[in-house]
């Protein structure tokens, strides 16, 4: 209760009022089970009566145990929180990431083109570029005339690079254009607005965590990154549920164990004289019925007999039903 209240300033309040609710059921339950255990009876007929007790004292073994887990394991809950909290945001981040390819698939592909025009272009200008200013210092090459000076050669050469400058200025337009309109949508989508969280913030995330989660890591925590059982946590957490579940039966098991004593036989006495009193009560209440349907019978034969005997010699005698 405490866990489930979490962050109320009457949360202890709460967890202090229910405990007293819960121990006081679970007090009178004990109390009236074990109690109610018949030691005249065979083992197998004890055994039968203390299944049921000893079926609900695991089951409150292990929600009892459970509370106390995450408090022991708090740390290591924590930590584990983080981690899942961490790897959630990656997820987040890696879907919108490929929403955002899909979605925008051509305009990506359309701007990866262009990227890819833009730096053969840089190549190429940066090459002829250089062949050019062989061809005017007469450098002679396979691409060269070897002739000194701004020659026909030169100017051809000038024009094709002045075609591929324009050529990248137009590419890179459209790919500022491109992603321009490219960033927006990240905006739109939310990409640029995500960010993994900080230790602060995980910090914050992991306190105010509810029990849903926490008790999720608390689980993951008998793992381990590869999925084989991490087998002390496991054992831990074992022997925690056991504790408490040995406790819950307990009083059944010192019942069940210990041999009958004055105090069985006289509940077997008080019993025996209730169900003696009670088959009395009833013979006595049948005997009273008895009696006075009887009593209430004669009293209606005398008073039919009266009112004939009252009728004059002559009446014709026909059937009558009489009250």
């Amino acid at each position: 209760m405490y866990f489930v209240f979490s962050g109320s300033p009457f949360a202890v309040v709460f967890a202090v009022f229910f405990g007293l609710i819960w121990g006081m059921a679970i007090f009178n339950l004990d109390r009236y089970i074990v109690s109610s255990i018949d030691k005249q009876g065979t083992t197998n007929q004890q055994l039968l009566q203390a299944t049921p007790r000893i079926l609900l004292a695991i089951m409150i073994g292990i929600v009892i145990s459970r509370p106390l887990e995450l408090k022991i394991f708090d740390k290591e809950i924590r930590q584990k929180l983080k981690t899942a909290y961490l790897k959630g945001q990656h997820k987040r981040i890696d879907t919108l990431q490929k929403t955002y390819t899909q979605k925008y698939a051509m305009e990506l592909g359309k701007n990866n083109d262009l990227k890819k025009e833009k730096d053969s272009l840089e190549k190429d200008i940066n090459r002829s570029r250089y062949e050019l200013n062989q061809e005017v210092f007469g450098d002679k090459t396979n691409q060269t005339s070897g002739i000194v000076g701004y020659g026909t050669y030169a100017k051809q050469k000038q024009a094709v690079l002045q075609e591929k400058e324009d050529r990248l200025n137009a590419v890179r337009s459209n790919e500022e254009k491109l992603d321009g309109y490219l960033g927006a949508r990240k905006d739109y989508e939310g990409l640029n607005s995500i960010r993994l969280f900080n230790d602060h913030q995980l910090d914050s995330l992991s306190n105010v965590a509810g029990f849903s989660d926490r008790n999720w890591a608390l689980g993951q925590l008998s793992y381990n990154e590869n999925g084989t059982r991490d087998l002390d946590t496991y054992l831990a957490e074992t022997f925690i549920s056991l504790l408490f579940i040995f406790f819950e039966c307990l009083p059944v098991f010192v019942k069940l164990m210990s041999p009958s004593g004055p105090y069985d036989y006289a509940v077997s006495k008080i019993a025996e004289a209730d169900i003696h009193y009670a088959e009395k009560s009833k013979e006595r209440n049948i005997e009273v019925t008895n009696d006075v349907y009887s009593h209430h019978r004669d009293m209606d034969i005398n008073r039919n007999k009266k009112f004939i005997s009252d009728l004059p010699d002559d009446y014709e005698m026909e059937r009558h039903s009489y009250d």
